[in-house]
C-alpha cells in the first residue's frame, strides 16, 4: 500500500464498499427480486386477509424494505419505470410508518 492509499479519504472506503454490495446484488439479483415480490404479496395478503386487525406498522416496515430492495435492483437493470415505481412505494412506506406511530396524522 502506497502512502498515498493509505491517506486516502475515508469516502473511498464507501465507495468501494457500495460497489461491491452493488456487485452482490447484481450476481444475485433474481434471488434478491423475487424476495421482494414474496414480501410485498405477504404484506398486501395481511392487510387483505386481517383488515383492521392488521399489524399496521409490521406491515409499513416490511413493505418498505421490499420497495427498497426492489428499486435498487431495478436501478442496477437500468430500469427507470420500475425504478421510479419503488421508489414512490418507499415514500408511501415512510408516509405509512409516521403515521402508524402516530408522528403525522
Amino acid at each position: 500500500m502506497t502512502p498515498l492509499q493509505a491517506a486516502s479519504p475515508p469516502q473511498n472506503l464507501l465507495v468501494v464498499t457500495m460497489r461491491q454490495l452493488n456487485q452482490f446484488i447484481f450476481r444475485n439479483i433474481r434471488v434478491i427480486e423475487m424476495i421482494g415480490v414474496i414480501m410485498r404479496i405477504v404484506s398486501f395478503s395481511l392487510v387483505s386477509w386481517m383488515g383492521p386487525n392488521s399489524p399496521f406498522m409490521f406491515v409499513w416496515i416490511f413493505n418498505t424494505i421490499d420497495a427498497a430492495m426492489l428499486a435498487w435492483c431495478s436501478a442496477l437493470r437500468k430500469d427507470p419505470a420500475y425504478t421510479l415505481l419503488n421508489s414512490f412505494w418507499i415514500l408511501v412506506g415512510i408516509v405509512g410508518i409516521l403515521r402508524a406511530s402516530q408522528v403525522i396524522h
